[in-house]
Formats: C-alpha cells, structure tokens, sequence
C-alpha cells in the first residue's frame, strides 16, 4: 500500500530533525524505495514501520529509517578532475609551504564507504613519496554507521572496484580477500574513520589544509548549508583549499570563500588567502 501524505510528513520531519537532510513533495517514491527493505526485514509493511516511527519509542528505528534514507552514492577519483587538481597544484604547494612542520591535515567530509579517502591517500602515496616521513592524518566522517564500518574495512566488491579504479593501483594498494579486495594497511594507518552529523554539533577537529565536502551540501536547505560553510572556514587553515560537488558553489552563501580556477577544475579557498598562488593557471 503506497504511503500517504500523513507519512511522508512523519518521515520528512523526522529526518530534517535528525540529519537536515530536506525531503521535497514528491519523493514518496524514494521513501518508499528505502523502507522498503527495512520493513520486510521487521517483518512489517511500510505503513505499519512509519507507525512506529511516529510513536518515536524506538530510537534504534530512527536510526536505521536515517541510514537507509541517506544517499551514499561514491566512486573511486569520482568526477577526476578535483584529484587532478589536487595533485597537480594543491598538493605542491602545502607541501611547499609547511615544509618545516611535516603536517597533512585532510578532511572529508562526507565520505560514505570511503572510496574517496582511500583515493586521496593513494595520490599521495603515487606522487608524493616525501610524505612517507610527514604526519598525515586523513580524517573521515559520515553520519552512517555502516558507512564508517565500511571505510575502516576498507573492502569492496569487483564491481565497485570497477568503478574508477585503475587496474595498477588495484593491485599495488589492495588485497584480493575472497570476492573482495581490500585496501592494504599503508592506505589505512593515514586514516581517522568517524560517525558524524554535518548538521549538528561538531566535535573538535583540528586545523585542515584541504577539505572534501562533496556532493552533501545539495541535500540541506539554505541555512543549513551556510552554517557548514562557516564552521568549515572557521577551522580551514588560512591558506587552505576547500572542494564541493560540481553542482555545489558557496555563491550566495558564504561570501568569505573565493572560487579557484586551478587547470580544468576548481576549488575554494578563504577570501585572500594564498596571494601568491595564481588564480587562473592554463
């Protein structure tokens, strides 16, 4: 029986309250798609599982009502261009200027079951090899728990594995383990895998030179999106380097962040920082 008004209401609010995550009208269907397994697993309809929703007694419910409706789309070098970027001259220059310090702070923000950390480390283990005696900290949050379980593992079936990962850095950074492959222990030691809601509370993070906050903003209403954008510039380094989705722009949001246009991609930096960096290389 397709879900009513009523429901989707009931789940709509739930879910902005929980995870600001904005539910247009007419997305039924999605909601649908999603609960749907979850019901069949409790052994109930899609009804009878957002009646128990509204009741709101069972925490663990909403929880999992939250990861199922959470996108968790990912690709390895999803989109290329920001890691080319990245590698061409983000990278560099960081490396470049805190050369005294041996610090790498990455973030990202977002990162589902981890393909794009686990591509961010592999970037820097192809070409950056001066690194081997910096401290690199690679810090990655999602709101799913599956998710952080899933990064920390670092396992993946052969048809994620086909999705961007080419065939020499499969077998250079990954083990075969059954039907699966699995990132090896010199990708993982970079990184920090942990639970986090991008619109609650933030934990202490520490400084970041470069965050990946991608393809989540578009889920948020504006004053969501605006707050993230700010406590994200509050703990950016001044000279850091931020990247969003290729449908996301702190335009309209964040006055104090100024577009990059580095090659064939971009990314954000703080307003004024890095002068001696060119806006426009070709």
């Amino acid at each position: 029986m397709p879900i009513t008004s009523l429901e989707f209401d009931v789940v709509r609010k739930m879910i902005y309250e929980r995870a600001a995550i904005v539910l247009e009208p007419g997305k039924e269907y999605l909601v649908e798609a999603r609960l749907g397994p979850l019901a069949r697993a409790d052994g109930c309809t899609i009804n009878q599982l957002i009646g128990r929703l509204r009741n709101g007694t069972e925490r663990s419910l909403s929880d999992r009502v939250v990861e199922a409706l959470t996108t968790n789309e990912t690709a390895f070098f999803r989109d290329v261009k920001p890691f080319e970027t990245l590698k061409s001259t983000v990278l560099p220059e960081i490396i470049a200027r805190k050369s005294a310090s041996r610090q790498l702070n990455i973030w990202c923000a977002a990162s589902s079951s981890g393909q794009e950390p686990y591509t961010i480390a592999m970037t820097l283990k192809e070409h950056f090899p001066q690194l081997l005696n910096w401290q690199v900290r690679i810090l990655c949050t999602d709101i799913s728990t599956e998710m952080v379980t899933r990064t920390k593992l670092g396992r993946y079936s052969q048809l994620e594995i086909g999705r961007g990962l080419p065939a020499p850095m499969l077998l250079k950074y990954f083990n075969r383990v059954g039907l699966e492959w699995e990132a090896a222990p010199e990708l993982k030691r970079w990184l920090d895998v942990r639970q986090m809601n991008l619109a609650a509370p933030w934990p202490t993070l520490g400084k970041q030179d470069v965050v990946f906050c991608r393809n989540v903003l578009i889920y948020f209403d504006v004053d969501t999106k605006r707050s993230i954008l700010r406590r994200i510039r509050d703990l950016i380094t001044p000279e850091g380097y931020l990247f969003l989705g290729a449908a996301e722009t702190t335009r309209g949001l964040d006055d104090q962040f100024e577009s990059m246009h580095i090659g064939s991609g971009g990314c954000y930096r703080v307003l004024g920082a890095g002068k001696t960096v060119e806006r426009r290389v070709s």
